[in-house]
């Protein structure tokens, strides 16, 4: 385990070389490795052997089930011969169950006879029964009463009666009325005296009611003894009409009840003497049915011995059934089994020997889980900020470490398949990763690492999934800078949520240390950690995800120990699969929904055999017994069969179909290809400069667009050209518009260039050769050039061409053609030319790589011929910026950000279209304190509408944050609203915000036309009416041309201007200002005061600016010559066809401007015509040596060598030309002998003393390189650049330090070797006749060592009254046989700007096409004297290198001239020791 943590170490190393990105592993990351190791062993060896448990268990089962068939078999024959004894005995008993059956039905019938009978009488007892009570039920309600009145009357109240002595009559005449009713005595009849009628027998009514049962005997009377009689005999005593029960009740109280109870009874009698027979009559037929029951019983008990015999007999018969059914059903049974047995052993054949492969398999893997464990915790601990061929080649590795060593591991071990499974990928896809296998593997270390994940996401991809992924969970949002972000952390820490801190820097705020080192405190059952200085609770749901914006981050060691850094970059595959997919659902939405559905089905068939084969699996196992007694077992096992066999046939079905609509979906790749081509590419200018920055949101806009705005066709390949034209030329658009000026070229001819490579028109080593040319070539270790006009760098470019197929003779054909190609390469436009030797017959491509080796200035104009001709015409042209339909597409949630540049403002351009569109507009300068004003101007007009201008905003960054978020996020934002912002470039501008934003830049356009354009554009009729005076207008046009020319000579270079300054509207209007005051205060008899006006626009208004003194001598030269009485003649020219009008209105200055031509000689500012094929030369150079900067390094060598292998003989092959150390004892002792004390001597130790340092330091470099790339030392930070900078033939930082500039490694060491050589020839072989000034570290000190040298050399001559002088010789330097007498004669020197005439030794104009001229030896000497300089004279100033500053400034040299001085100073004419 510790070497895979040093292969990593060593990975790292080699990662960061590849691919310029800093990874880093500790002694923390080992321990992680090691605690994922155990926790990855631990889970998956227990998986496996349950697993492995459940197969045998299932096994052994199946095994049970073969025994079990034999048993059964032998069972069921046995079962057989019992049932077929077992239906005769049953035969037997039913014959005798049928006999008694019969006799018992006999005996049934009889007795039914019997029953019917006595049915009869009792139908009739039950009817007449029915009429009595129907009739008595009609005397209920009276009998009820007097029986209620009875219970009124209590003893107390007879016995009261009783005692009276003479009672009412009433009352005696109701006791005679009970006697009668009673059938007591009465009296004899005689009239009662008192009262009409019989005379009561109170006598024997008082007996009555002296007996004490009186009350009961009347409860309980029996009322069917009242005869009609005893009725007739109470009739008298009834119509009275005192005998009723309310006068009974005043009389007699209480005993009136018994007035009642007489009549009732009497009444009762009447309904009961028509009942009394019909009771009679039912008293004799209860009679009759009393002897049909007796007879009934009887033949029930003869029935029911009977039916008991049939019974006995029938429970026989049963008896004898069961025991015959047990037995079928036991052979049922047992056959059902065997059947079943049979099925299950016959079903599981395949599963048998499927899962007893499986078993094995098991067995093994377990016994391989040491080496696969190791390999998928050594991903999860370190492969996360590698790319897919890094860990590719870090797993093999492992894997090839652990087979040396015997450590068990699986050959073919996937992974993805280890950690997790298709319905996780599955749910990750939905929500949003991206299905390739990078961002799978991504995926798996965010959720399985053991260290909390930081995502390198500038894509913000994986920021997506995991708001998606978390979104149930309540994923708190946040970032470091968020004023709330330490409440966020801790809530989320105690509340157990989801935090992601997205967009982060490089650095991570110390309060998450404890947080990520995971250093959580037991507190009881719970954690705590400590935030800051505050503990907080930690809940088991917290997790902390980081991601970050930036594409290339450089963590530090300490980082990478407390996080799982992830790289989520999108790769150009991953990319091209996400966009196909988009393409496929746009244009063929049935396939994909199809495509996708197809999926979901594979996916769910597949999830149903392992759920059914795993429930099978269980059953076996669960199954207690033995698996035939399981019925449901086989039920299924038939139903996983059945399933199975669907499943399979839908599967293989599915694998056509899917092969079909892959098919289809291929058929759209180009689209996809052509859309990752582009994107790679916008993200790869972002390396050019950091404000290009897009977001994948952002092109994918472009890109759906595309699809839905190109033009239909039914031809599929028709439609996919349309896509693809569309969105090429619609990404360019929205891409040039963001870019500078001199990027825009370098954009398009990368795009021409990346999809060309992609189509395979152009190889690796042609794009190789167009970008480096021969700068890794060493002119002394190739092949001489033939010609001298063929300068060192055509001829090694040409050299590094002839390794190219097309070109491989051309090295022969030049040498042998000469004068054809010197006529070619002299042709003002030699692209358009005929090329030598058939060469013309060269694609366009081709052609530019010719002419690139050839003609670096006419580089440019034949790519651009290369772009339309691959292209087409309208990306050549580019494109010019639109800002109303720029704001069109922008909308009140995406800013419109503006990079300055020089002179550049897009203020009045956003002014008018506001105006324009009539809205409300403010703006605010932003710096200190201007936040609180931007503020509210961004609420009010996100509230009212109108725009908002916030100018500068580089000088705001912190603030940024919230106007991005307070675009963002603040709701109910009006639909006018719209965020306009302007910046300069910064380092550490907002990525979010620039990839929230439309980019645009707002470059003047250039040229002399468009600059006075711009200037009177901006001046109005007022001002142009200022003054009467007819000096005003010309002087006002003659400001305007200078300010052009200031501006227009800064795309000169050097040659324009020695530093280029910022020269804008500002010191134009100063300027303006002055002219206005000057004529103001004008005496008209002194006229205009031109020294003071030169001095002021030369020293003061232009000349503020300038810091060289030849950049100030060249602008008073243009005071000078502009600013004179000569300007107000009508022959007055600035240069050919551009003259000096005067016109009364502004419009007529316009018209006049229109007219002028379009493209610009660069005579008009006194420049040679040479100097616009430096301008080419340089932006050409500039182009390319851009698109070599941002190439990745891995790109391989020509040959397919590694980088490390071509460095490597480039570093033996620089060994062997190095030239041996000086020896210091020999150089002293040489100097001695010269005179050590010479000046010119002490010059000359000083070099050798910094040559020295300069061999030792490429020596020790270049052999130290050759042990680090064998891997014997460790590649330091010097030897890392060291190596970069020689694959890319360029000087290393090291070396360029302690000696001199040069533009490629190969004139740099040919510089090396030529300066040695001069040294070793000075010191060993003498003094030199000539000196070669550029071979010197210090050709300053060379100047001051010769004056010194002459002024010693003269007596009472002081150094300070010494000053150079020189004179240009006739002589070369082969010709110079002896020194001067005095001085030193000196070669090497370039002219720049103009040529040199030989015969009469001064300055004339250059050759065309002759940069550089080489000037005779010059012999340079001291004089005494005080005396002013020749004016006549040019004084022309000496600089080491092209690029003219203080420090390469040398001294300035007097050249003879035919031609005014201030001719050349507007040439920019200077001596140059180095032309590369």
């Amino acid at each position: 385990m510790g070497i895979v943590q040093d292969a990593v170490s060593e990975s790292c190393i080699s990662y960061f070389e590849r691919f310029r990105r800093s990874t880093h592993v500790t002694p923390k990351s080992y321990l992680s490795f090691l605690t994922g190791y155990k926790n990855i062993y631990k889970e998956r060896k227990k998986l496996l052997g349950e697993q492995a448990d459940r197969m045998n268990t299932g096994l052994n089962k199946l095994l049970e089930a073969s025994e079990s068939v034999a048993q059964l078999s032998k069972e069921l024959e046995v079962k057989e011969k019992e049932l077929a004894v077992a239906s005769k005995e049953a035969e037997k008993v039913l014959v005798e169950v049928t006999e008694k059956a019969t006799a018992a039905e006999a005996v049934k019938a009889e007795v039914q006879k019997v029953k019917d009978k006595a049915q009869a009488v009792a139908d009739v007892i039950t009817a007449d029964k029915i009429v009595a009570e129907g009739k008595l039920e009609a005397a209920k309600p009276a009998l009820k009463e007097a029986e209620d009145a009875l219970q009124t009357i209590k003893p107390s109240d007879i016995a009261t009666v009783r005692k009276l002595g003479k009672p009412p009559h009433l009352i005696m005449r109701i006791m005679d009325c009970v006697l009668l009713l009673l059938r007591r005595r009465l009296d004899p009849l005689a009239m009662d005296p008192e009262r009409p009628g019989p005379k009561p027998s109170w006598g024997e009514s008082l007996k009555l009611m002296s007996q004490t049962t009186f009350l009961s005997s009347l409860q309980t009377f029996p009322k069917d003894t009242i005869n009609e009689e005893t009725v007739e005999l109470l009739a008298p005593y009834f119509t009275m009409e005192d005998y009723n029960l309310e006068t009974a009740k005043k009389v007699c109280g209480n005993v009136a009840g018994l007035c009642s109870w007489t009549k009732a009874m009497a009444s009762f009698y009447a309904v009961n003497k028509e009942v009394l027979p019909l009771k009679a009559n039912l008293a004799k037929q209860e009679v009759r049915f009393g002897k049909a029951k007796a007879e009934l019983d009887e033949a029930n008990a003869a029935l029911a011995a009977k039916e008991s015999e049939v019974a006995i007999v029938r429970a026989m018969y049963e008896e004898a059934m069961k025991k015959k059914q047990v037995l079928i059903d036991d052979a049922e049974t047992c056959r059902r089994k065997m059947k079943a047995a049979s099925a299950l052993i016959q079903g599981l054949g395949g599963e048998k020997v499927r899962w007893t492969q499986q078993s094995k398999e098991f067995e093994a893997q377990t016994s391989r889980l040491v080496g696969d464990v190791l390999l998928a915790s050594g991903f999860l601990s370190y492969c996360g900020p590698f790319n897919q061929e890094f860990r590719g080649q870090l797993l093999e590795g492992w894997k090839k470490e652990l087979k040396n060593r015997k450590i068990p591991v699986s050959d073919n071990m996937n992974l993805i398949d280890m950690l997790t499974d298709s319905v996780t990928i599955a749910e990750w896809n939905l929500q949003g990763l991206p299905n390739d296998e990078l961002s799978i593997q991504n995926g798996i270390i965010v959720t399985k690492a053991t260290r909390y994940p930081l995502l390198i996401d500038p894509q913000g991809q994986g920021k997506l999934w995991i708001k998606k992924k978390e979104a149930a969970r309540e994923l708190k949002v946040t970032t470091l800078n968020n004023k709330y972000f330490r409440n966020t952390l801790e809530d989320s820490l105690s509340l157990g949520y989801p935090l992601l801190i997205e967009d982060v820097e490089q650095e991570l705020d110390p309060a998450l240390d404890n947080v990520l080192d995971k250093n959580f405190i037991k507190a009881g059952t719970s954690f705590k950690v400590k935030v800051g200085d505050k503990e907080v609770d930690v809940m088991s749901g917290f997790m902390l995800y980081v991601t970050t914006k930036l594409p290339n981050p450089s963590y530090t060691p300490e980082v990478y120990a407390r996080t799982s850094v992830i790289d989520f970059t999108v790769t150009i595959r991953g990319l091209e699969d996400q966009l196909l997919g988009r393409v496929i659902l746009t244009e063929k939405q049935e396939l994909e929904a199809e495509r996708v559905k197809l999926m979901e089905q594979v996916t769910a068939d597949k999830r149903k055999m392992k759920e059914l084969e795993d429930n099978l699996l269980y059953r076996l196992t669960s199954t207690k017994g033995s698996l035939v007694d399981d019925e449901s077992l086989i039920q299924v096992l038939q139903t996983t069969k059945t399933t199975s066999e669907e499943v399979t046939k839908k599967l293989t079905v599915a694998a056509e179909t899917e092969k079909n609509i892959t098919g289809a979906r291929e058929e759209y790749r180009p689209v996809a290809t052509r859309g990752s081509v582009l994107y790679f590419l916008i993200v790869e200018m972002s390396v050019v400069n950091v404000m290009y920055q897009t977001s994948l949101q952002q092109f994918l806009v472009i890109f759906d667009l595309s699809m839905s705005r190109s033009a239909k066709s039914p031809v599929t390949v028709k439609r996919i050209a349309n896509i693809i034209e569309f969105l090429t030329y619609e990404a360019f658009k929205y891409s040039i518009r963001g870019l500078y000026e001199e990027h825009k070229f370098l954009f398009t001819l990368l795009l021409t260039l990346k999809i060309e490579r992609q189509k395979g028109n152009v190889k690796h080593h042609e794009f190789q050769t167009l970008i480096k040319g021969g700068a890794a070539l060493d002119l002394k270790a190739v092949q001489p050039k033939p010609a001298k006009w063929i300068t060192d760098v055509t001829w090694l470019n040409l050299v590094e061409l002839s390794k190219l197929p097309q070109f491989t003779e051309i090295l022969t054909q030049i040498a042998r053609n000469d004068k054809a190609w010197k006529t070619w390469f002299d042709a003002e436009a030699p692209e358009e030319t005929p090329i030598p030797d058939g060469y013309s017959t060269l694609d366009t491509f081709r052609k530019l790589l010719l002419i690139r080796s050839w003609c670096p200035d006419r580089t440019a104009a034949q790519a651009r011929k290369y772009i339309a001709e691959a292209m087409g015409v309208k990306f050549a042209e580019g494109v010019i910026l639109d800002m109303e339909k720029t704001w069109e597409e922008s909308n009140p949630r995406v800013p419109l950000v503006c990079f300055l540049s020089m002179g550049s403002d897009p203020t009045n351009s956003i002014d008018n279209l506001s105006r324009k569109k009539e809205l409300t507009y403010d703006a605010v300068s932003m710096g200190q304190g201007q936040e609180v004003h931007a503020r509210r101007f961004l609420q009010q007009h996100q509230t009212q509408g109108g725009w908002v201008l916030l100018q500068n905003t580089h000088l705001c960054l912190d603030f940024l944050d919230e106007v991005l978020q307070s675009v963002l996020e603040t709701p109910n934002v009006n639909p006018t609203f719209r965020l306009w912002l302007t910046t300069e470039i910064h380092p550490k501008y907002p990525i979010n915000l620039l990839q929230a934003s439309i980019k645009y830049t707002f470059e003047p356009p250039q040229g002399v036309k468009a600059g006075l354009k711009r200037t009177y554009t901006n001046t109005s009729q007022e001002q142009l009416d200022y003054s009467n005076l007819p000096q005003w207008k010309p002087l006002l046009y003659c400001i305007a041309f200078l300010h052009t020319t200031v501006q227009e000579r800064r795309k000169f270079g050097p040659l324009g201007w020695n530093i280029p300054y910022e020269y804008n509207q500002g010191d134009y209007n100063a300027s303006t200002q002055y002219v206005m005051n000057m004529l103001d205060a004008l005496d008209l008899k002194k006229g205009i005061s031109w020294g003071a006006a030169q001095y002021m626009i030369g020293e003061i208004q232009y000349g503020g600016r300038v810091t060289d003194d030849y950049d100030k001598r060249l602008l008073n030269t243009y005071a000078r010559l502009w600013f004179n009485d000569g300007i107000f003649k009508n022959t007055f020219m600035f240069y050919k066809g551009y003259g000096l009008p005067v016109f009364k209105t502004v419009k007529d200055y316009m018209d006049y401007i229109e007219a002028l031509p379009l493209v610009d000689t660069p005579e008009i500012f006194g420049l040679h015509i040479n100097a616009d094929i430096t301008y080419q030369s340089n932006t050409a150079k500039a182009c390319l040596d851009t698109m070599l900067s941002i190439q990745p390094k891995e790109s391989a060598a020509g040959s397919g060598e590694t980088r490390e292998s071509v460095v490597s003989k480039q570093a033996a092959e620089m060994l062997a030309k190095l030239p041996a150390n000086y020896l210091p004892h020999e150089v002293k002792e040489r100097l001695k002998k010269m005179g050590s004390i010479a000046p010119m001597n002490i010059f000359l130790k000083q070099e050798i003393d910094r040559m020295q340092r300069v061999i030792t330091m490429v020596r020790n470099t270049l052999q130290d390189l050759q042990l680090a790339i064998e891997g014997t030392i460790i590649m330091s930070e010097n030897l890392r650049d060291a190596l970069d900078c020689i694959y890319d033939a360029k000087v290393p930082k090291q070396w360029g330090k302690i000696s001199w500039d040069s533009t490629t490694i190969g004139f740099w060491y040919t510089d090396l070797l030529e300066r040695d050589s001069q040294f070793r020839t000075w010191i060993f072989d003498g003094r030199p006749n000539v000196f070669w000034m550029t071979g010197f570290f210090n050709p300053q000190g060379f100047i001051t060592a010769m004056r010194q040298e002459v002024t010693r050399a003269h007596k009472g001559w002081a150094l300070d009254g010494v000053v150079v002088f020189n004179e240009v010789t006739k002589m070369s330097k082969d010709e110079v046989t002896a020194p001067p007498p005095e001085g030193v004669y000196i070669h090497g020197l370039y002219l720049d700007g103009a040529g040199w005439d030989r015969r009469n030794a001064k300055l004339c104009d250059a050759t065309p096409k002759v940069l550089f001229t080489m000037i005779p030896v010059i012999h340079i000497y001291a004089i005494n004297s005080k005396d002013p300089r020749d004016p006549k004279l040019y004084l022309c100033p000496v600089y080491k290198k092209p690029r003219r500053t203080d420090l390469t400034y040398i001294t300035a040299l007097l050249l003879k001239t035919v031609q005014s001085p201030d001719y050349w100073i507007l040439r920019g004419v200077a001596l140059l020791c180095d032309t590369k």
